[in-house]
């Protein structure tokens, strides 16, 4: 019969992979804030460059 309760070490890798994936959501989640954000800052840039005197 095959045992159903994970090793330490199984576990170990569940838990680090889980904590891997969670940290490379927040890493996208940055990246699109920062890419949103520059984006932003250019347009407000275009903006005052064609409405200047």
């Amino acid at each position: 019969m095959p045992d159903t309760e994970p090793t330490p070490q199984q576990d170990q890798e569940q838990r680090r992979l889980a904590q891997e994936k969670k940290d490379e959501r927040y890493v996208w989640w940055y990246l699109a804030y920062f890419l949103f954000g520059i984006h932003l800052v250019a347009f407000v840039m275009i903006y005052a460059v064609t409405h200047a005197k």
